[in-house]
């Protein structure tokens, strides 16, 4: 688990160095007292784990840029993968744009996990309008193009990035989809259609990520009840983190078969392989009991596949004692 004293930690994502687990996390101060204040003063924080349980803060990765660039009001998700001859950090920067936060985004590059040196002041990769909702073309409250997951083509073919987006169609509260992009090089990119479609009860769906459980590929992403539609809110579904069995890494992904993994007192889950190669899902404390925003990393929790269900087999060890909701054993 990790806390930090004094500050808020959520969103998330990891590198392995086959050594030690690289946590690259969004933080923001406790002195703030307001957690709705978070988002425009977030950083990317890191960590590091030889067993996924006990972290130790190594520093911060990021942080916003000086004015004017894309980044310069606070960096959001991402995700970290290894090039020819370095790490790169993808990230979303945000800007303020006509008042309003405007996403983008962007990477920098590291030769040892630790020190990153931001590619531009510019964005990498923008959301195209034949295909996405821009600023202003919605009734929606953003802009949404945000948390770039990327991952090396699974022909050898260069690169792939999902992002959280939506559609530039369809009724305002079912709009989001699974974006997408592509890359040779990790540092020229093509926006593509979106790998899912609209319509299947989803406002966005945050934080996407591919992982794999016993074999089998899995989407996973986060959605609160307050951006499902109402067919969607049927009695009992908080939002939390969901998933979509896959076919192929780079979809169609049918999020019209999205299933609650967990309810709303965790977000932002994670697959990852601890070293015994058994999968967990990491993810960040949401609300406790009280409903209050809590902002600290549970400990891994065991998944598997049961009867073509994906299955949490542990009780979440919560300090509160609630379990993880949907697919939580007891």
């Amino acid at each position: 688990m990790l806390r930090l004293p004094g500050a808020w930690m959520w969103d998330f994502w990891l590198a392995d160095d086959g050594r030690r687990y690289h946590l690259f996390f969004l933080f923001a101060s406790r002195a703030l007292q307001d957690e709705r204040r978070r988002h425009l003063r977030a950083g990317i924080g890191h960590a590091v784990s030889e067993d996924l349980r006990t972290w130790v803060q190594v520093g911060d990765a990021l942080v916003a840029a000086e004015p004017p660039a894309f980044d310069d009001v606070a960096t959001w998700t991402g995700s970290v993968v290894r090039g020819r001859d370095r790490w790169w950090l993808f990230y979303t920067g945000v800007a303020v744009v006509d008042g309003e936060p405007h996403q983008t985004i962007g990477a920098a590059t590291s030769a040892d996990l630790d020190v990153w040196h931001k590619r531009s002041t510019s964005p990498l990769v923008t959301a195209d309008a034949r295909w996405y909702e821009r600023r202003g073309s919605g009734t929606w409250y953003e802009e949404a193009w945000r948390d770039p997951w990327v991952f090396p083509d699974p022909g050898g073919d260069g690169w792939h990035m999902l992002t959280t987006a939506r559609a530039n169609h369809g009724p305002g509260d079912d709009r989001g989809v699974v974006g997408h992009a592509v890359s040779p090089d990790l540092e020229r990119w093509e926006v593509k259609p979106p790998l899912s479609q609209p319509g299947r009860g989803f406002g966005h769906l945050e934080v996407p990520q591919l992982g794999s459980v016993d074999g089998r590929l899995v989407l996973l992403f986060s959605c609160l009840d307050t951006h499902l539609t109402a067919a969607r809110r049927v009695p009992g579904t908080t939002g939390g983190v969901w998933y979509v069995p896959a076919d192929s890494p780079t979809g169609p992904f049918d999020v019209a078969a999205a299933r609650q993994l967990t309810d709303d007192s965790l977000y932002c889950g994670r697959v990852v392989h601890d070293r015994s190669g058994r999968s967990v899902l990491l993810a960040f404390r949401y609300y406790d009991q009280a409903r209050e925003f809590v902002g600290e990393l549970t400990d891994p929790i065991p998944v598997a596949w049961a009867n073509g269900e994906l299955t949490m087999v542990d009780r979440v060890e919560a300090r509160d004692g609630r379990t993880s909701g949907p697919g939580a054993c007891v």
